[in-house]
This record gives C-alpha cells, sequence and structure tokens, in this order.
C-alpha cells in the first residue's frame, strides 16, 4: 500500500501531461513568432526609424503586417493554452510598438492624401465650379476647390488603388489586433477636416436662424446662390466620396465604418441641409423671392435618392430627416407665395393704361408664370397634395387646360394650376376694361392684354403646358374683341355710306353722304389717335382690315360721286365737304394705334433675359 500511494503521490495523471505538451507547444509557436516578428517589427520601431514603412519600402511593409497578424494569432492561441505565460508580456510589448508604427503609418498616408475621393465622381464634378459675373465674390473660393479636386486627375489611378489598399490593410491589422478605436479616432479626425475645409472653400457656412432673419435679401440671396453650387458637388462628390472610403477602408467591421462615417460628415451634411429651412422661414419673403425658394427645393429634390443611399446609416437618418424637414418648409413657403400671388392679381387696384394699351398687371403676371413654367417639376411635386379650392362661377370645362386628360401628370397638375391663374388674370383685366368711359376702347384694351398673354404663352414653355387647343381658343377671343372694337367704333363711318356705293343717287344725297363721311371719319380718326395696339402685326392686321373695309365702299362711291359734287360747290366749300380722298383716307390710317411712347412698347421682351431686377407689377421676377 504504501509503494502505491508513494506512486500515486509522485506521478501525474494523464491529462496532466497532455497539458504540459500544449504549454510547450504554445510556447514553442511563441518563441518562433517572436523571433520572426521582433527582427521586421523592431527594425521599424519608432525609437529607432523615422522613415515611412509604407512609403519607402512596401515589401517590408508587406512583412510587417503578416508579422504582426501571425503574432496576434499567436497570442490568441497562447492566451487560451496559458494565459501565465511570461512570452505574453513580451509579445504585448512587441504588439505595442507595431501598433505605434502602424497609427503613424496610417496617419502619415491620411495626411498625404487629404483630398483622397471615389476618383470616378471627382473628376466629374471638377468642372462644376465656374461662377458668373453676379457670383464674382465666390470664384477665388470656387477656383481653390477646383484646383483641390482636380488634385485628384493628376494622381495615377494605380496609386490611388494602392492608398486605398493600404488604408484598409493597415485598418483591418489594427482591428484585429485590439486597436480599432485607434485606427477609427485618427481616420475620423483627419477625414472629418477635410469634409469641413473643403465645404468652407465652396462657401457653406454654418449660420444661425437669428442671423438669417437679420439679413438684408441680397445678402441671403448671395449665400443662396453659393449653397446652390455648393450642394450637388458636397453631395455628389463629397459626401459620396467619403462614404465609398469609408466603407472600403473599414470593409472588415460594419460598426466601425458606420461610426466613422457618422463622425466625419453628420454634422457637416446637417450644416449643409439646414440652410434651406432657414430659408424657407424667413419672414420677409415676397413673390420675387419664390424663384430661390424652388432652386433649393429643386436642388435637394434632385439630390434625394442620393442623399438617402449615401446616409443609409441608421445613425446618419437625421441628415435625411433634415432634407425631408426642409423640403416640407419651402414647400409651405412656395405654396403661401402662390396664394399670395393669386390674391395679388384679385386685389391690385391700379388704374387702366391710357390708350388701351397692356396693363402693368398682365406684364407682370405674364412674366411670372413664364418663370413658374420652368419650374414644372418642383411646382408640381409643390402643389400636388395642396388643398387649395379653386371657387369659379365659371363651368369646370373652363378652368382646365387641354391638356388636363394626362391625370395626376406634373405637367397636368401645373397645367391647371396656371391656366387658373390666367383665368384669374382675365377676370381682373375685364373688370378693369369697364373703367373706360369708351366700350370700343374697352374691347381694344380686352384684345391687346389678351394677345400679350397669348404671345406669352406662345414664346415660353407655357405653350406646352397650356396646349395647342387654349392657345387657339384664346386667339379667337382676341379676334372676337378687335371685331367689336372696329364694329362699333368705325360703324358710323360705314353708315354714312349708303349700302350700295354704286347705287344711284342724287348730287345732293351724295354731298350728305360725304358730309357725313368726313365728320364722322374725322372724329373717330382724332379720337383712336391716342389709342395704341402695341403688338407690330396685330396692330398692321388691324389698319389692313380697317382699309379694306372702309375703302372698298368709299374708294367707289368716291370716284362715282366726287366730281359731280365737286361741279356742283364749284361756287366754293367744296373742300369741306371732299376732305379725305381715298389716298389720304389710307395714310390716315396707317398713322393710328401707335399711341402715345409711353404706351408704344412691344410684345418683344424676351423670356429668359439675364438682367431681373426687383419686381414691381411692371417688371419680371427673378429666377434661376
Amino acid at each position: 500500500m504504501t509503494g502505491f500511494f508513494s506512486l500515486s503521490k509522485h506521478s501525474s495523471p494523464p491529462h496532466a501531461s497532455s497539458q504540459s505538451t500544449t504549454h510547450k507547444f504554445s510556447d514553442t509557436l511563441m518563441e518562433d513568432t517572436l523571433k520572426n516578428a521582433e527582427e521586421i517589427i523592431k527594425r521599424w520601431d519608432l525609437d529607432e526609424s523615422s522613415s515611412n514603412l509604407f512609403q519607402d519600402n512596401r515589401t517590408e511593409a508587406k512583412q510587417f503586417l503578416d508579422a504582426v497578424i501571425d503574432l496576434q494569432h499567436a497570442m490568441q492561441f497562447v492566451v487560451k493554452e496559458s494565459s501565465t505565460s511570461q512570452l505574453l508580456v513580451r509579445a504585448q510589448n512587441l504588439m505595442k510598438i507595431a501598433m505605434k508604427r502602424l497609427q503613424k503609418e496610417f496617419y502619415t498616408i491620411l495626411a498625404g492624401n487629404r483630398y483622397f475621393l471615389d476618383s470616378e465622381s471627382g473628376s466629374r464634378e471638377s468642372t462644376r465650379y465656374s461662377g458668373s459675373d453676379e457670383d464674382q465674390g465666390s470664384e477665388d473660393d470656387n477656383a481653390e476647390i477646383e484646383a483641390r479636386f482636380a488634385e485628384l486627375s493628376i494622381i495615377d489611378e494605380g496609386e490611388k488603388v494602392s492608398v486605398a489598399v493600404d488604408l484598409k490593410a493597415i485598418a483591418d491589422c489594427m482591428i484585429e489586433a485590439g486597436y480599432g478605436k485607434e485606427c477609427s479616432k485618427i481616420y475620423e479626425l483627419n477625414r472629418k477636416s477635410v469634409i469641413e475645409e473643403t465645404l468652407y472653400y465652396l462657401g457653406v457656412e454654418n449660420i444661425c436662424p437669428s442671423t438669417v432673419q437679420k439679413m438684408d435679401w441680397k445678402d441671403l440671396e448671395k449665400k443662396i446662390k453659393i449653397w446652390l453650387n455648393a450642394v450637388k458637388v458636397a453631395v455628389s462628390t463629397l459626401f459620396y466620396g467619403e462614404r465609398i472610403l469609408c466603407d472600403q477602408v473599414f470593409s472588415i467591421s460594419d460598426s466601425i465604418r458606420e461610426s466613422c462615417f457618422t463622425g466625419i460628415a453628420k454634422d457637416s451634411a446637417l450644416t449643409l441641409f439646414t440652410f434651406p429651412e432657414m430659408v424657407a422661414k424667413y419672414k420677409k419673403l415676397s413673390l420675387e423671392k419664390m424663384f430661390r425658394i424652388l432652386d433649393l427645393y429643386d436642388s435637394i429634390s434632385e439630390l434625394l435618392s442620393e442623399i438617402e443611399v449615401i446616409f443609409g446609416f441608421d445613425s446618419t437618418v437625421a441628415v435625411k430627416s433634415q432634407a425631408l424637414t426642409s423640403m416640407a418648409k419651402l414647400r409651405d413657403a412656395a405654396r403661401a407665395m402662390l396664394a399670395e400671388f393669386e390674391s395679388a392679381i384679385k386685389k391690385d387696384s391700379s388704374k387702366v393704361v391710357a390708350g388701351g394699351g397692356i396693363h402693368p398687371l398682365t406684364r407682370y403676371v405674364m412674366n411670372y408664370l413664364i418663370f413658374l413654367s420652368d419650374y414644372s417639376g418642383p411646382v408640381s411635386d409643390i402643389i400636388a397634395d395642396w388643398k387649395a379650392v379653386v371657387k369659379s362661377p365659371l363651368p369646370e370645362s373652363y378652368l382646365l387646360s387641354p391638356i388636363a386628360d394626362d391625370g395626376d401628370s406634373p405637367s397636368c397638375i401645373v397645367s391647371v394650376r396656371l391656366t387658373w391663374l390666367i383665368l384669374v388674370l382675365l377676370c381682373k383685366l375685364d373688370g378693369k376694361a369697364g373703367f373706360y368711359g369708351d366700350v370700343p376702347l374697352s374691347y381694344l384694351f380686352l384684345a391687346n392684354n389678351l394677345n400679350y398673354v397669348v404671345s406669352k404663352v406662345r414664346q415660353s414653355s407655357l405653350k406646352l403646358l397650356l396646349g395647342p387647343d387654349w392657345l387657339s381658343n384664346h386667339e379667337s377671343k382676341v379676334e372676337q374683341y378687335m371685331a367689336n372694337f372696329k364694329r362699333m367704333d368705325w360703324s358710323s363711318v360705314m353708315t354714312s355710306l349708303p349700302e350700295n356705293s354704286t347705287a344711284e343717287i342724287s348730287p345732293a344725297e351724295a354731298k350728305e353722304c360725304f358730309c357725313k363721311f368726313s365728320l364722322s371719319f374725322e372724329e373717330t380718326y382724332w379720337k383712336q389717335r391716342s389709342w395704341v395696339i402695341p403688338d407690330p402685326k396685330l396692330r398692321d392686321e388691324v389698319k389692313i382690315s380697317l382699309a379694306k373695309k372702309i375703302l372698298s365702299a368709299y374708294r367707289p362711291f368716291y370716284h362715282k360721286y366726287g366730281e359731280k359734287v365737286a361741279w356742283m360747290e364749284s361756287g366754293g366749300g367744296v373742300e369741306s365737304i371732299l376732305r379725305f380722298a381715298p389716298d389720304n383716307v389710307q395714310n390716315y390710317l396707317s398713322d393710328l394705334f401707335h399711341g402715345s411712347s409711353e404706351n408704344s412698347s412691344t410684345t418683344s421682351s424676351s423670356h429668359g433675359s439675364s438682367s431681373r431686377s426687383t419686381p414691381t407689377w411692371s417688371s419680371p421676377p427673378q429666377g434661376r
């Protein structure tokens, strides 16, 4: 028994022998790994070498990373088998040396390629940095940032790929070694400063709402123009490229790539997309500012699908929400201004113009609607679900444009709204026409103004929105108004002559006809001499029509009875009776409808003029 117990006391059980063998194996593995790793890691110890590993010796850079990975795997194995091994202390110290080196290399690569982005988007967008004469103040900033983006095209494509590969390799290695936090911190600080600096050069500022409210519109509009130039570059190049790079570098860890991109881009993106909301809340918004609101809305709308992809992380949902909030506020502001626009037309109390010319209200409204038609996309979004009620005693068919059968298409939605606004204008003009004390002049006023409306529609994109039937119907109304004008004011001239100008009548009756004709023609001529038809084409048509109608009756009558009356009055007074020879009538008619200089402006003002002043009823609104 004693021997047995003695044997049991001094002999190791089988599992103890196996454990000892494993310890020896792990120690051997660690010894070999340490031996292989120490040589290259210590050679690149920051205390021993200030050179750049990845820049100066790419072969050893690969060996360095392999050594670190092998060391990490060995350490993980040893920890499981022999957590008290003294070799772990050596390994950990060696790992710290390696991580310091990799942190420096990671920072150096990032710092040397601060404007590294997705090469395709960088080269694509570099041409967008072009200033205009009115945006001269931002030209220098645009040129500088353009130059920075142009650097991308100078770097060889293979070098760009190499940079991304190096960053990813270091990030993978550090994350596997448990240094992901340190790696992401370096990356985030560097790339966030790139985003902020680039936005600064693009002119994007972090402005508080109270500052915006205190701005004059001129100053605020300059910032809007800068923002409009910057937002496309910021989203499609800057944030998009940053998201691609971040996804590539930290592809090994979904959580790190999300947290990194969020830390880099979220605050700057929120600053970018908060500005339009502040503009929408600007207390001094008025009708002429509508088109800057539409510009802002359209820019975000066009980029929305990209924004949703780029900021698709849960942690960046606030960016998407802010973009949508800004669109909603801009939509509300635009709706309010559209309602104000309609109300302003209805409430206009300006006097009628002399000579039946084109009213300033007509010019303003049509120029405004022409600009609105150029924004048919954003306008359709804005009014698509707008519950603004159109109240009119007229039949529904009168409100709709001929293309309204297209259903809920954007062009149809805009067409119906613009048709209604034109109808509001025409109704207002119809009321103003009643203020003329002369019914024919009222018809001339309606004809001139409706002709101006039709001309503006025909010369602009309104033609596509309202359709050919609308144009045809309203051209017919112009003809109807003009026919009423000619019939009513020139009827006394025509009735002074016999229905059959060659019928046999006595010289006395002919004399009486000549007297009536002269008096009526002279009276009508002097009355209409101050009247105006601004459109040269319409003016010529009216004069030709009048001349044809009058002379077709007067010329044969004059040739048949003129000499008889002259012979009958040979004693004197023939000049007062035969005052107007047919050629004289023609000359007098050609002198009509030019009005005074202030009423003779034509409809030739071109659509889309680059000169857009602050509008009154007589000037066009500002637009893009």
